[in-house]
């Protein structure tokens, strides 16, 4: 059983120095291995998805919503979705929040305000829609990137 775990992660770690999309994923915080190789494949082209939080909620990680006449009623995580990349990023950021040094002014202030599982999965949420931009426009991962597209 041992031998086949090895072989198995030298196999993803030769696939991480191939795959251009593995390599610029796994430079978001939070996003090891097993999360960057589970998140190319199961994407496939991240062009079919219009937008980081239709990619989010593919995953399962956003909050459900009901409403009708203009206003929006948020719930909470729906969990639909894939069940094991939703898994990752939820084990991605936990490890960010216990162990990162500097995880940013946005996780500080969330922290401030918010119960330690929101805050989880909110960051879990930011990981995907990261994960998904960085895919789709081909670029690699800066930290304190903002996107200049007007909304």
């Amino acid at each position: 059983m041992d031998e086949e775990i090895a072989t198995i992660e030298r196999r993803l770690r030769e696939w991480k120095k191939e795959d251009k999309a593995v390599k610029a994923i796994i430079e978001i915080p939070g996003v090891g291995l097993l999360t960057a190789t589970a998140a190319v494949a199961m994407i496939g082209d991240p062009k079919a998805f219009r937008s980081g939080r239709e990619f989010a909620a593919w995953v399962g990680i956003v909050p459900k919503q009901t409403g009708s006449g203009g206003k929006v009623n948020l719930h909470g995580i729906s969990k639909r979705g894939d069940t094991y990349l939703r898994t990752l990023l939820i084990h991605g950021a936990r490890a960010v929040l216990t162990r990162a040094k500097d995880p940013g002014p946005w996780v500080e202030q969330m922290k401030k305000r918010r119960p330690p599982n929101v805050v989880v999965t909110a960051l879990a949420n930011k990981m995907a829609r990261t994960i998904w931009a960085v895919l789709a426009h081909d670029r690699s991962y800066e930290k304190g990137y903002v996107s200049m597209k007007s909304v």
